[in-house]
């Protein structure tokens, strides 16, 4: 190991120290060093130039929110930046399948004959529900889109919202309590 190596290798434990301290500074200096790096990763996944920007950005949004989790005496920062990006690519290969999924069930029900209309109860119904889960303040709201919506993990939302996984799921359950408390309400005698 040169001279250089071991310089460089003190100045990126320092930088993971003072990015594990919330120092803002750290942020710009930790971008530049690693960018690259998440960058090439995220394109050679996705091999989209305009998703692989999106990736790293995520990532960096990321691990900045979820600084507190992050011990640089386990692991060197680089190693941690690359653990988060590979669930931000799966996150949108995930997404990209979902959205295949939609487009080819859309391509299908064109084909296919025209369905009997949609009961007007359920309809209604689908309105309550809606207007219920729009009344539920933040994070709770974004939380449950997360969870039933974009079909995401309790882990992968905790990531995505920078919160513990005890925290997340103890929203959902609370969430879906005062859901069913609000329907039950909303259905009982007029």
């Amino acid at each position: 190991m040169g001279v250089r190596d071991v310089d460089e290798e003190a100045a990126d434990d320092r930088l993971a120290e003072d990015f594990a301290a919330g120092r803002p500074s750290a942020v710009h200096a930790v971008y530049r060093r690693w960018s690259p790096l998440v960058y090439t990763i995220a394109l050679r996944s996705l091999g989209s130039v305009a998703d692989a920007e999106d990736a790293t950005q995520q990532v960096f949004v990321a691990a900045w929110r979820g600084r507190a989790g992050y011990d640089p005496t386990r692991a060197p920062l680089a190693s941690w930046l690359v653990g988060i990006t590979r669930h931000v690519v799966a996150d949108v290969h995930a997404r990209r399948g979902r959205e295949r999924r939609a487009q080819d069930a859309a391509t299908a029900a064109l084909h296919e004959p025209a369905a009997e209309p949609e009961d007007p109860a359920r309809v209604v119904d689908r309105v309550v529900v809606a207007d219920a889960v729009a009344g539920l303040g933040e994070p709770q709201r974004q939380i449950l889109a997360l969870a039933f919506y974009d079909d995401l993990t309790h882990a992968q939302i905790a990531e995505r919202v920078g919160l513990p996984l005890g925290t997340v799921k103890s929203h959902i359950r609370r969430s879906l309590q005062r859901l069913r408390t609000r329907l039950e309400v909303a259905d009982g005698p007029s």
